[in-house]
């Protein structure tokens, strides 16, 4: 879906995207929220992290990102969620769903193209939370297959594509918990004419990397047969092109109204070295609303 703003307005669609905004100003303090998670079963995730194990056992993947719905239940609005969540990019489609991903896809600026991908959490409450996550092997195996992947991506499209920042951790606050999250920096050189084939640029890059695994075709079609429901718009992309420059995100932390349920859709990469109880965790602590 394409909009240009004033179709957005006209549609009730909201989006805040690092600052470019159709929407109106915040005004006082979020309410205290009522939070209650109601996370898929652990057999039904079991079921489907063995189907994964199983294909990387017979060399079909070494990463896939293992996603499943979680029903929720919040005393919040889809629009209190867009008004007060904190994240880098936001949108807001009304009575369907609400996005605030701190995850970037893709930023265009000049003839620099630039990737953050996103892989590798910890609860920030851990001790030595940062250390545990940069030396956990395989958090590190698995961000650097994703900085790998990407890269490959990145050359599609671009040249001279090189890793400028590698293991950046950010603080991301939330209604539940506080979590550190690891993403590194990716650059390249698009031609001059990169504006006027926007379009093939991004389908090029699609689907993001960070949300799918490697090797990404073959993945794809096992993330399909496992997870059993559909992502729907989830782990799409969203973002803003003015014409000059190009700001993109991936739609994680995610929202969906299902016939008058809400769903937060959530998961994370797995790969042999993945222990189902932790990744099972991780799936479950990634449901959280960054509350301003």
């Amino acid at each position: 879906m394409v909009l240009t703003p004033e179709e957005a307005n006209e549609c009730g669609l909201l989006f805040d995207f690092n600052g470019t905004t159709n929407a109106p100003a915040n005004s006082g303090s979020p309410p205290a929220p009522f939070f209650r998670k109601y996370p898929p079963d652990l057999y039904r995730y079991t079921r489907a992290f063995n189907d994964v194990q199983q294909n990387i056992r017979n060399g079909n993947t070494y990463l896939l990102n293992l996603t499943l719905p979680t029903r929720i239940e919040t005393s919040l609005s889809l629009h209190q969620i867009f008004h007060y969540s904190k994240a880098k990019y936001k949108l807001l489609f009304p009575d369907r769903f609400v996005v605030f991903s701190p995850e970037t896809f893709v930023q265009i600026a000049g003839e620099t193209i630039r990737s953050f991908p996103m892989k590798g959490t910890i609860d920030a409450a851990v001790e030595n939370a940062e250390k545990v996550l940069l030396t956990d092997p395989k958090e590190i195996a698995e961000h650097t297959t994703i900085v790998d992947l990407i890269r490959n991506d990145l050359s599609t499209v671009a040249k001279r594509v090189h890793v400028e920042q590698f293991c950046r951790l950010d603080l991301v606050r939330t209604n539940q918990k506080d979590l550190i999250q690891m993403s590194s920096v990716i650059a390249g050189t698009v031609p001059p004419d990169w504006r006027g084939a926007i379009g093939s640029l991004l389908f090029e890059l699609l689907p993001a990397g960070s949300v799918t695994g490697a090797p990404k075709r073959k993945t794809v079609e096992i993330i399909l047969e496992t997870e059993a429901y559909e992502r729907g718009y989830y782990t799409g992309i969203c973002g803003f092109f003015d014409g000059k420059s190009l700001d993109s995100g991936v739609m994680i932390r995610y929202i969906e109204n299902i016939n008058g349920e809400l769903y937060y859709k959530s998961g994370g990469g797995i790969t042999a070295s993945s222990e189902l109880k932790k990744e099972y965790r991780e799936l479950i602590d990634k449901v959280y609303v960054p509350l301003i």
